[in-house]
């Protein structure tokens, strides 16, 4: 695994301090999204055991609800559900399968393509580095992060949009984008909470930590939370 350079300010409170903070949230956010429903992808990992899903249904969710998600995927895998069967599908069926999907046009293509790449370049199976994945059309490091850890069970952090809202706000990392969040979270987070930790924090944030005034009078962290940049809480 490549190691982005530590940056100056990532850790305002030290490495030290992130390090104990991170652990300390995970058991109570487990708690509190217990009853919560799994991410889409999650699930399909969890009941197909397919790197091969996990990896096209992870293509489509971006910046597309989870519902529709579910949804498309459900249909594209009764449609093709190999990289043969996908590599030969024409693009339009893809289309037609993965509608809404935001950017399904461009997804479609992406499927398509990297499905042949798979047979072409890879014996048609899923690699398991992200080094690898991230040569795939359609696939960058949140993508390959998800199908390292939840195809293959594999140590790997996904960081989408929630995992790096929650931890910049708990305030012990200070990052701009959710790259540097993943490998500030690989500086400090214990290896054991590093598959889990974007089920938890995805729920949560939908749950409790929200975007726009965050829940923060039932929020199970809010002792070990600075509530950085929070303007308005309910």
């Amino acid at each position: 695994m490549e190691k982005m350079k530590t940056k100056p300010g990532w850790f305002p409170y030290g490495k030290e301090e992130a390090a104990s903070v991170l652990s300390g949230i995970v058991a109570p956010v487990r708690r509190a999204v217990k009853k919560e429903t799994d991410p889409s992808v999650t699930r399909i990992a969890k009941t197909t055991r397919s790197p091969f899903r996990v990896l096209v249904s992870t293509v489509i969710s971006a910046r597309t609800k989870d519902e529709v998600t579910s949804g498309a995927s459900a249909r594209l895998f009764a449609l093709a559900d190999t990289p043969e069967k996908m590599a030969e599908a024409g693009v339009d069926s893809i289309e037609k399968a993965i509608y809404p999907a935001g950017f399904y046009k461009v997804k479609a293509r992406a499927i398509r393509d990297l499905s042949a790449m798979l047979l072409s370049d890879f014996g048609g199976e899923v690699p398991r580095t992200i080094e690898e994945l991230v040569t795939l059309p359609g696939v960058g490091r949140k993508t390959a992060n998800l199908v390292v850890s939840l195809g293959f069970g594999l140590p790997a952090i996904c960081v989408d949009t929630h995992v790096h809202k929650v931890t910049n706000r708990i305030g012990v990392i200070r990052t701009k984008n959710p790259e540097e969040t993943e490998y500030a979270l690989r500086e400090v987070l214990p290896v054991k909470h590093w598959i889990e930790i974007n089920d938890l924090l995805v729920m949560y944030g939908k749950a409790v930590c929200t975007p726009v005034s965050p829940r923060c009078s039932v929020c199970a962290i809010s002792g070990l939370c600075r509530k950085t940049g929070v303007l308005k809480s309910r």
